[in-house]
């Protein structure tokens, strides 16, 4: 065989190699929600792909199968392909018997090297970059191949599969997507740029539906604006101008015994026709939605859907009151950091280095801000207030103070037993876990 037929074998199993090594890699790293999208913008290619990742056991099969027998090949061809001519050259030089030992070496090297970096390198780059483009390509000639070397395919195959179920391994690739992969995607996505940050945090938001409370959004019973039954024309008028809300539940007697709730709109309907505002009307009075206190927000969402409503009360294992919700409070959760600053007034950031907080904000919510993972006994509170009374075991006062994961929490203002503000301060050595710092306590 002459040298230049040699060296054309040769990139003939060089190409054999590389089309194997992408064809391996991209069905690999191919995204099946890309495909499935391909596949339903009418790319009989993508089916075939999906169909190929679903049952990858032949397609692999026949790439080992090229790739080993290739491999042979190439070792067999390229050894005696430029040993000789490498030899003679360096006999010049050299002795025989040296000039052939470095003539075997450097062919040897030579084409070990090109393979590595034709056949295995650059076409695996390429797989990687872009796995389902160059999926599509090669999922019909690999058809071809497994209908060639079906019988071969069939046997290693089967007796792949024999392996694998006395080993008790799985055979099949796990193609559910949950939520932790599309929150992956999303916050690769951000660093990326590709996606932006607010964006990416409205996303893991809806995900966190399903673990956050209802309490963590409501509006507590204290700052509920309520009607009673028998409440004149006057005082409604003059609680709507103090606290206008779109929605206020009607109760018959005390907060406890709601009895339904009336929307502002239709009070300022009955203002303008200059028609008496007389919540005895059972017209005026919608039946209220009323909610147990465990529920998630995914939950209450669900329960919103079902009846058609956006407004509910939320009531505890004896039936009392602890708040209410709207659709807007669900929504404001998932907006986040999109939700304008008249919707951020629980926290507010003072500095690079600390934040003035609502007792009352959700524990989740000052996570976020203050980019921790958790805080200590999580679970066992839902507010920065119930975390403190949790940290100091019993009712915080005046002056108290936490310090906790690199951060200082600090009680500001307490009125009748309820946290009004808390100061957090990022402080420079962060205490081991468990660490707790008290101020004297002050007497109100």
């Amino acid at each position: 065989m002459t040298l230049t037929h040699s060296l054309l074998l040769i990139a003939l199993l060089i190409a054999a190699s590389a089309f194997f090594s992408v064809a391996e890699i991209s069905l690999a790293a191919s995204r099946p929600l890309r495909l499935r999208q391909l596949a339903d913008e009418g790319d009989a290619r993508a089916a075939r792909v999906l169909q190929m990742q679903e049952q990858p056991g032949e397609y692999f099969t026949v790439v080992q199968i090229g790739l080993n027998a290739v491999a042979i090949l190439g070792g067999i061809v390229g050894e005696g392909a430029l040993s000789p001519y490498l030899g003679a050259l360096l006999a010049l030089w050299l002795p025989e018997e040296s000039a052939q030992t470095l003539g075997f070496m450097a062919s040897f090297l030579a084409v070990t090297s090109l393979f590595i970096l034709f056949a295995d390198l650059c076409p695996k780059r390429l797989g990687m970059a872009h796995p389902e483009a160059v999926a599509l390509r090669v999922v019909r000639p690999m058809q071809t191949c497994m209908w060639l070397f079906k019988p071969i395919v069939w046997f290693y195959s089967r007796a792949a599969d024999l392996l694998l179920r006395l080993s008790g391994l799985p055979s099949q690739r796990d193609n559910r997507i949950t939520p932790e992969d599309i929150l992956a995607m999303t916050e690769a996505g951000a660093r990326d740029g590709a996606l932006a940050a607010p964006e990416q945090q409205v996303i893991a938001n809806v995900f966190e539906l399903d673990s956050r409370g209802v309490t963590s959004a409501m509006t507590l019973r204290e700052r509920i604006a309520f009607f009673r039954r028998d409440d004149s024309d006057e005082l409604i008028r003059a609680r709507i101008a103090a606290e206008p809300f779109s929605t206020y539940p009607v109760c018959d007697g005390d907060i406890d015994h709601v009895v339904g709730y009336v929307d502002a709109k239709d009070l300022f309907q009955r203002a303008l026709n200059n028609q008496p505002m007389s919540l005895a009307d059972d017209a005026l009075v919608r039946k209220v939605l009323i909610l147990p206190d465990q529920l998630s927000l995914a939950e209450v969402l669900a329960h919103f859907r079902q009846v058609h409503e956006d407004f509910a009360v939320i009531v505890n294992e004896y039936s009392r009151v602890v708040g209410v919700v709207t659709l807007n409070d669900v929504m404001s959760t998932v907006m986040g950091d999109l939700v304008g600053p008249a919707d951020e007034e629980q926290i507010v950031r003072r500095d690079a280095d600390s934040w003035l907080i609502d007792g009352t904000a959700p524990i989740e919510d000052v996570l976020h801000v203050l980019q921790l993972d958790e805080l200590p006994h999580a679970g066992d509170y839902e507010t920065l207030a119930g975390f403190l009374m949790v940290m100091l075991r019993r009712v915080p006062r005046r002056t108290d103070s936490v310090s906790v994961g690199g951060y200082k929490f600090e009680v500001l203002d307490v009125d009748s037993y309820r946290i009004d503000q808390v100061m957090v301060t990022r402080i420079d050595h962060a205490p081991q876990d468990g660490d707790m710092v008290q101020a004297p306590a002050a007497t109100s």
